[in-house]
């Protein structure tokens, strides 16, 4: 029943906007556009880690429907008291991504996206030792832009379809995680990821 009543809410949301925004212009997309994408995370707190994200993307259209680009991410944390003894960690990605967009109801636009990239982490702990890590990333999400002006666009990254992360620590064991969910209407906003969009 819940399940129905998301679509329900969703569909509704969608034909309710685009009728809103039948009289603004329709953003299009073509070969040789650009856009910039991004969203910062922070949390702080006395009942949680201090936690700083930033991630940024550039992406260019090959058409009206595929486009290719690459991403950077940093982030920080300073961590709680902890079994681990860890006090911060910091780290730093790079990678690429291809992204197509199967669905155009006006100014939203709906897409799936497929990426690779590298990680790198340098962990401190209270006695003063650090360990890097080095690992590889790879992802396949589902997303939302909705645009507000022809250029500027909200997304929301709904579901995380696969996830696979492999950390290479200098001191310790290599790990490699992954993850499917295709299940997704259990997850699809749960904790949606929310951004800024700015196309040329």
């Amino acid at each position: 029943m819940k399940k129905i009543i998301v679509v329900l809410v969703t569909v509704f949301a969608f034909s309710f906007a685009n009728a809103q925004d039948s009289g603004m212009p329709k953003a299009t997309f073509s070969r040789g556009d650009m856009w910039l994408e991004g969203g910062i995370t922070l949390t702080t707190g006395d009942s949680s880690d201090d936690y700083f994200a930033l991630t940024p993307k550039f992406g260019y259209f090959l058409d009206e429907k595929w486009a290719v680009g690459a991403d950077f991410n940093i982030s920080s944390v300073s961590y709680l008291p902890n079994s681990n003894n860890l006090d911060k960690s910091n780290s730093y990605g790079i990678g690429v991504f291809a992204r197509y967009y199967f669905l155009n109801l006006g100014n939203f636009k709906a897409f799936g996206e497929a990426g690779l990239g590298y990680n790198h982490t340098k962990l401190e702990y209270m006695n003063g030792t650090t360990n890097m890590n080095n690992g590889i990333k790879a992802n396949i999400d589902l997303g939302i832009n909705y645009f507000f002006t022809p250029k500027w666009a909200a997304t929301f990254t709904l579901a995380e379809v696969l996830s696979y992360n492999n950390a290479n620590p200098e001191n310790g064991s290599s790990t490699s995680d992954l993850v499917i969910n295709v299940n997704l209407f259990n997850n699809i906003f749960a904790q949606p990821k929310f951004g800024l969009l700015y196309k040329w």
